[in-house]
Order: structure tokens, then C-alpha cells, then sequence
């Protein structure tokens, strides 16, 4: 899963406002799945969506994907302490991860509904409405998998 130069400089181009933001950079703090961070898991399905965008010819836009896939999990908690009032994390941080991304970044309705949808079909009612919904469910679907299997 190789990019292209310029898919690689315009990937940056779109994450520079957000992606060294000091809220952000809290997620290499947290473990999300075996020994990768929330930070490098977001990277790697934001990473694998865009290529999935420009490989197979989806047609979705950029700007709301890149975004939207690399905000997906921008929860800001260990979610692995069960006792910190989260609720069930499989079934709430993707609203979490939302209202972060608005409150700290005005993101649009768009991109709040690719993280709100991340999580399906767990999140059974919150179904993927667009390409971009859909790309990064699916792209988080096989990179978590990858990194609970894998990286332990």
C-alpha cells in the first residue's frame, strides 16, 4: 500500500492543521491495539483509505475522508481502564471521537458522520451514509484486525 508522491504531499497538505495540533498528539499516549498507539492506527487507516480512494477509483472526497478517517478515533481516554465512566468503548467512542473533532476543529456534517459510523455494524444504528463513511469503516475493519492479530 504504497502512495504516490503526490497523494503523499497532498495527504500532508490536508492533515497539516490537525495533525501535530497538541490535542492530537495526546493519542500517541494511548494504546489502541496490542502495542500500537491511537495515533499510529489512525495514521495507518487514514493511510489505507486514500489509497483505497485513488486505487480502486471510489470518487470520494479527499478532503472529508482524510479527515474524517484520521479523526475516527480521537477519543482522548485509555480505553482501557473500565472504570473511568467511558461506557462501553466499542459503543461510545465514535460519538466521543465526534464531539472532540467538532469542538476542537469545527469539522462538518459530513466528516462527523464518518466517525460516527466507523464503528458499524457494532454501532448497529449508524449506518455508513457515504463513500467516505464506508471506506474508513472498511479500512479500520481490517487494520484493527491487523493490529490485534499481528502486533502483539
Amino acid at each position: 500500500m504504497r502512495l504516490k508522491p503526490d497523494e503523499e504531499e497532498k495527504l500532508n497538505h490536508i492533515l497539516a492543521p490537525i495533525k501535530n495540533d497538541k490535542r492530537v498528539l495526546k493519542m500517541k499516549k494511548y494504546i489502541q491495539h496490542g502495542r500500537i498507539t491511537t495515533y499510529d492506527h489512525v495514521e495507518s487507516v487514514t493511510r489505507l483509505s486514500f489509497w483505497m480512494n485513488k486505487r480502486l477509483h471510489i470518487g470520494a472526497d479527499d478532503r472529508i475522508l482524510t479527515i474524517g478517517a484520521f479523526l475516527h478515533d480521537y477519543y482522548l481516554y485509555d480505553w482501557h481502564l473500565t472504570d473511568d465512566g467511558h461506557g462501553l468503548h466499542g459503543f461510545s467512542h465514535s460519538s466521543t471521537a465526534k464531539d472532540n473533532a467538532v469542538e476542537h476543529f469545527g469539522i462538518g456534517k459530513r466528516t462527523q458522520d464518518v466517525i460516527e459510523s466507523h464503528m458499524w455494524p457494532l454501532n448497529i444504528t449508524k449506518v455508513p451514509k457515504s463513500r467516505e463513511a464506508w471506506i474508513v469503516c472498511i479500512a479500520d475493519k481490517f487494520i484493527s484486525t491487523k493490529e490485534t492479530l499481528l502486533c502483539r
